[in-house]
């Protein structure tokens, strides 16, 4: 989830569908966040339809856990939620407590530290760091290199155009999936090649 600069006024989000639809989600006053706008969520959960059933899923950036909570709602196994601010961090925790999500984990750590030292496996990483910092190269070799990844696992990132991982910047056995774009904010889900998925 983006934080701009400038002050903000707390957003409306909503779970879109699965056990905990129609649930709002509080979000921090006083910020400019941009979680991730519904018709991503739903584009998203859309491409991914029965995969997330019983996926263990890693939210980086989590910030009020939009995009895990709606992970969780549709049937995900397990979310990990991680968020380095404290005060995020709160709302994150009342938003989990509000969806009941017991298979919910909340971590304050950064993300890249998380992921130098993850010593789990997830079936799909979301990533929505903060726009124009050059976070998703900073996170490519931890994610695509790191031992976070379950042997079918995807990743999600959201970004700005730029930031974008172009198909030939990706390691060997993976490929683009799907992506959009929704405004500035550039969405795309990544998946491990057929032979990959069957030996990783």
């Amino acid at each position: 989830m983006e934080q701009r600069p400038g002050a903000g006024r707390p957003v409306s989000i909503r779970v879109i569908a699965g056990r905990c639809r129609g649930r709002r989600l509080r979000t921090l006053p006083g910020t400019a966040l941009r979680p991730t706008p519904g018709v991503v969520r739903e584009t998203l959960f859309n491409w991914l339809a029965a995969d997330i059933i019983g996926a263990r899923v890693l939210d980086l950036f989590a910030g009020s856990g939009a995009l895990g909570l709606e992970a969780l709602s549709r049937g995900a196994g397990a979310v990990v939620f991680v968020e380095k601010n404290p005060r995020h961090r709160q709302i994150l925790a009342e938003n989990v407590a509000a969806c009941g999500a017991a298979q919910a984990q909340i971590v304050g750590a950064d993300a890249l530290a998380f992921l130098r030292d993850c010593g789990q496996s997830f079936d799909l990483i979301l990533a929505d760091p903060p726009f124009h910092q050059g976070w998703p190269a900073r996170l490519a070799p931890l994610l695509f290199g790191g031992r976070c990844l379950a042997g079918k696992a995807m990743i999600y990132l959201e970004s700005a155009a730029a930031e974008q991982w172009p198909p030939e910047a990706l390691p060997k056995g993976w490929s683009p999936y799907r992506s959009g774009h929704c405004g500035d904010s550039h969405y795309a889900l990544f998946q491990r090649l057929a032979e990959e998925r069957t030996h990783g």
